[in-house]
């Protein structure tokens, strides 16, 4: 499974940088030593440069859990749910899912370069069968409690009853990954995904037949558009942009759809602020609940934009 992506040394997100503070900090041009600034292009040439990577797909074992866990965490930030008790249950029931790690390390790469490093993974908490633990009741609570806050109580009821109804069990999908591994990856993983659930259900293992998938995207859009109202079920298409590309097809195909802010809680960038273009960015998160059978006609556009 080939792709392109950029050095690692280069893992910050394209699209997100530092906005300068005040002036104190700016130091005087004359006082560079000579040849650091030809120094610095070089360095900054280097970082940019675009490397073959090959990634593999493995199932899930105990030696991923660290790397999971960290991309849970870049998806929930400081929600209260239990990262370490999820990243647990989808290490038990690992004949579903998968990680993405790199088939072997460059030989330019950094000697501290983790060859089991988690590039992405791909699973599904079953919400209906896993009732009652810790993570699973918590991630109701949380999609419950924003969409209280951000939607009518028409949408608040329908999904409360379609958290709670246990005759149509409700998949919660994940599918996280460095924001520098391309889109492309998203499509072996999700076939595979959608493999794995079917001979699940034949078997009788967990995360068998489910009804509904929720997903919880990570989006983005212009700190400037004043678009947050209460009481509008969704945020435009076109006013959202998403970190996963591909994630755009299932908010296409959703039925119901909302998205709450998490400016407040350091979206990473290492301190920096989120920005597009030179536009300040709001981060944001987007619930969608998807039908089951609607999966078909998203893997089918999946197939027709991410095929290389």
């Amino acid at each position: 499974m080939a792709s392109r992506a950029k050095r690692r040394r280069a893992a910050g997100p394209p699209e997100c940088r530092e906005e300068e503070g005040g002036g104190d900090d700016t130091e005087d041009d004359s006082s560079e030593e000579p040849g650091s600034e030809e120094d610095s292009d070089d360095d900054e040439e280097e970082l940019n440069q675009e490397v073959n990577i090959e990634f593999e797909a493995h199932s899930i074992s105990d030696n991923d859990k660290n790397g999971i866990k960290k991309l849970l965490q870049q998806l929930f930030l400081k929600a209260p749910v239990s990262t370490a008790d999820l990243t647990d249950i989808l290490i038990q029931q690992n004949h579903i899912g998968s990680v993405i790690k790199q088939a072997e390390l460059l030989e330019e790469s950094d000697d501290d370069d983790d060859p089991d490093e988690v590039f992405g993974f791909i699973s599904l908490l079953n919400l209906t069968e896993r009732k009652g633990t810790e993570c699973a009741e918590q991630i109701k609570e949380l999609v419950l409690s924003q969409c209280e806050k951000n939607c009518e109580q028409s949408m608040v009821e329908q999904l409360d009853k379609l958290l709670s109804d246990t005759t149509k069990p409700v998949g919660f999908l994940l599918s996280e990954r460095f924001i520098n591994v391309p889109p492309q990856i998203a499509l072996p993983m999700h076939q595979q995904l959608q493999k794995e659930l079917i001979e699940a259900q034949k078997t009788n293992k967990p995360c068998g037949k489910c009804y509904f998938y929720l997903l919880i995207s990570k989006t983005f859009t212009n700190k400037k558009s004043n678009i947050r109202k209460k009481g509008s079920s969704s945020r435009q298409k076109e006013e959202l942009m998403f970190s996963n590309a591909e994630e755009e097809f299932f908010y296409e195909k959703s039925l119901l759809k909302f998205s709450y802010s998490v400016e407040e809680e350091s979206d990473s960038c290492l301190g920096g602020r989120w920005s597009f273009e030179d536009v300040p960015m709001k981060p944001l998160r987007t619930v969608m609940v998807i039908p089951a059978d609607r999966m078909n006609a998203i893997m089918d556009k999946l197939k027709e934009y991410l095929s290389v």
